[in-house]
């Protein structure tokens, strides 16, 4: 199912699509996925509707809500945010009705960071009117939200991986997950805020024996087989070895990542990220926590240098 004439208005890089990935539950697919252009989801019950995050931007957000609207009259009730990251939360105060859900890392996480504003690291955007609204009901562990009959799982995922406060969305009855950013599908992962041995252990413990007949990414195309979360492993693999050895050697993650051809990874968007996870992969083997506090500054700083000194592309 794709949506009709009222998401024209988004076509930069591409026009968002809705697709229903089981009876009532569907994805909203915002092409194509780089930073700060994610997607989203929701389920349609007989008193209202559940969210799956919402967007960076008020246009983004707002095309989002009448992606909802061609669906159902019903009010959305709840929005559960799958981690505190600005492209899944900043949205979250155009749904002034809905109780905002989340791990309570991610109020934490989201109050720190507090509401959008001009970002120097990537190219400006358009964020609009939009003022911070963070989680309001907070769990830690899992939590299960009701859709009618259809029973809604939340699941923290146990240890730092794409973030801190990282959260599954799985709907049993349906084999439907919504797995936010453990997987960006042909866009290179992302660890700075989080951990790379967290994140290959989730995605092979927690993700993998589910068994999801349809995986709904935080960024990329929807996907049912298992391919996607293969290749995830792989390139986690491939910085936490490169990582092991530029340590070893003394090289600097800014110098490792340059040092590195990308080979079959070469290809996915924002190439820049194998900074940030080194950066991470470095601490880790450093000996700070999974998800522990990093310079995040310095990473990101080498991650506009990796770029050539240009901003990180953002068409938000």
């Amino acid at each position: 199912m794709s949506t009709g004439a009222h998401l024209d208005e988004i076509t930069r890089p591409g026009r968002p699509e809705l697709h229903e990935v089981a009876d009532g539950i569907f994805a909203y697919v915002q092409p194509d996925g780089t930073w700060w252009i994610n997607n989203t989801g929701f389920l349609v019950g007989p008193r209202g509707v559940v969210s799956v995050d919402t967007c960076s931007t008020e246009r983004r957000t707002r095309a989002y809500r009448h992606a909802i609207k061609s669906v159902t009259a019903a009010p959305v009730r709840t929005v559960v945010n799958t981690h505190h990251h600005g492209d899944h939360t900043f949205g979250n105060c155009l749904f002034p009705t809905a109780t905002i859900v989340a791990h309570e890392l991610a109020r934490t996480e989201a109050l720190a960071f507090g509401p959008p504003r001009p970002l120097p690291y990537w190219e400006p955007a358009d964020w609009g009117e939009l003022t911070l609204e963070p989680p309001f009901l907070t769990f830690t562990d899992r939590i299960v939200v009701h859709v009618g009959d259809l029973r809604v799982e939340l699941r923290h995922v146990g240890t730092p991986a794409h973030t801190t406060n990282d959260v599954l969305v799985w709907v049993p009855e349906r084999s439907v997950l919504y797995c936010g950013d453990l997987v960006f599908n042909g866009g290179t992962p992302f660890l700075l805020m989080g951990s790379v041995t967290g994140a290959i252990e989730v995605l092979e413990n927690v993700v993998r024996p589910l068994g999801a007949a349809v995986v709904v990414p935080g960024h990329g195309p929807v996907f049912t087989d298992g391919a996607p979360v293969q290749a995830t492993l792989d390139y986690l693999r491939f910085v936490a070895d490169l990582a092991e050895r530029g340590r070893a050697a003394g090289i600097p993650p800014l110098q490792a990542a340059r040092d590195t051809d990308l080979g079959r990874f070469a290809h996915w968007s924002d190439a820049e990220r194998i900074v940030g996870n080194l950066h991470r992969a470095y601490a880790e083997l450093d000996g700070t926590p999974r998800g522990g506090p990093i310079d995040i500054f310095a990473a990101l700083d080498d991650m506009v240098t990796y770029n050539g000194g240009a901003p990180l592309t953002c068409l938000a």
